[in-house]
This record gives structure tokens, C-alpha cells and sequence, in this order.
């Protein structure tokens, strides 16, 4: 995939050139420094991506790898793998994505979901996240796939998970009484709730918990 296109950059208030395409092995170090500047402690540095796990992505389903330029600068990717999905069945980030390396990546799977999306927070402005998120449901459609879904973080849940199950935190934040930063986006990206999942990530901001989202095809 190669797109060229505009962002509105609220900050500065002006247009700014676009490209979103495949990385490649040139990109690692840029998209592990993305990594560690999006994602600080308390957040796990050893979920951040290593040379390693990008290489393995890479030579698992390279369409699924993708990143955001602004102005010719990586400021941004998201990666994505297509498998089978029992909605029913629990499963953590780690088993579902082979700890990342995407080795579970079947080809003949019908739903395409979500490893990774990762922003730099210098260029959230530009709604980078959203043109990424829209370049994944076009290969949705590209690849005949009945779905994109993905394991969302609740990074604000641990303040009121002494108040609120994840389920009533969620509803909290679909009826807009609460705004959390992941979910919030998600939703206004178009994705619905399917469940929350206890223990899909470590991750204490979210108390572990992950909510798996969902974005139908439409032309299916």
C-alpha cells in the first residue's frame, strides 16, 4: 500500500503532507524510538519492539506493516496479521500475535487484527492514528476479510477500577460520561466494543485488562 495525502495539523494550523506505505528494514530503529517516546514507563519497556520482532513481522505478512510519514519523517506505524477468532475464547496479546513476532499469521484467516498502533505524541495532531486505522479496514476490504479487531488498552482504567468492573468502565465511555485516550479514539474511528478480556496485556494502567474491538466489513 502506498498513499499520498493531506493532514490538518491543529497545532500549527496548517496542511501537511502525508505518505503511509510498508516499512522496511531501513525503518527499525526509528519505529523502536517511536515506541519508547509513545509508550513511557509505567508502560513495560520490554513490550516495546525490538530489530528482532520487526523483522519477524516483516517476512510473516509485510501488507500488515505499515507506517506514517509526515513531511518524508516516520512519525508513526501500525501492524496487523489476519487469523481465525473465537469471540467466545479468551486469549492474551502474547498468544494470539506469537509475543509479536506474528508467526501465528494464517493466510487463510478471515478476520485481520490488530499487533500494534503506535504514534509519535508529537504529531498526534494530525489525526495519524485515524488515517492508519482507515489504510487497515481498506485492506479488510482488499483482502475480501470479514473484519478487522484488535485488543485496545484502558489506560485510564485504574483510576476508577476500585469504582467500576471493565465492563461498566466501558459503557462509561461509550455513553461519553468518561473519556478515556485509546477507547475514545476507537470509537470515534469507527470501531464497536466486543468484551473486555482480563489479563490480554501486562499492563497496570489498564489492570491488565484489554477490550477487543471490531470493525465489520460493509461490503459483505
Amino acid at each position: 500500500m502506498n498513499k499520498w495525502l493531506y493532514g490538518y495539523d491543529k497545532m500549527k494550523k496548517k496542511y501537511r503532507h502525508i505518505h503511509i506505505r510498508p516499512y522496511e528494514e531501513k525503518d527499525f530503529e526509528t519505529l523502536i524510538n517511536i515506541q519508547k517516546k509513545a509508550f513511557p514507563p509505567p508502560f513495560p519497556s520490554d513490550l516495546w519492539w525490538t530489530k528482532e520482532q520487526l523483522s519477524q513481522q516483516l517476512a510473516a505478512f509485510p501488507t500488515g506493516c505499515l507506517c506514517i510519514e509526515v513531511e518524508g519523517t516516520i512519525a508513526g506505524s501500525m501492524t496487523a496479521m489476519q487469523v481465525h477468532l473465537d469471540d467466545d475464547k479468551d486469549h492474551t496479546w502474547k498468544e494470539i500475535t506469537a509475543d509479536g513476532s506474528m508467526e501465528t499469521h494464517d493466510p487463510e484467516g478471515d478476520t485481520l487484527y490488530v499487533v500494534d498502533l503506535c504514534v509519535d505524541p508529537d504529531c498526534r495532531s494530525l489525526g495519524l492514528g485515524r488515517q492508519l486505522t482507515q489504510a487497515m479496514y481498506e485492506i479488510v476490504i482488499q483482502f475480501g476479510l470479514t473484519r478487522l479487531v484488535g485488543g485496545a488498552r484502558m489506560p485510564l482504567y485504574h483510576k476508577y477500577s476500585h469504582e467500576w468492573t471493565a465492563e461498566e468502565y466501558v459503557n462509561l465511555v461509550i455513553a461519553s460520561e468518561i473519556q478515556d485516550p485509546v477507547l475514545t479514539f476507537l470509537l470515534k474511528s469507527g470501531r464497536s466494543p466486543i468484551r473486555p478480556v482480563p489479563g490480554y496485556l501486562e499492563d497496570a494502567e489498564s489492570c491488565n485488562y484489554g477490550l477487543l474491538t471490531e470493525w465489520k466489513n460493509p461490503f459483505l
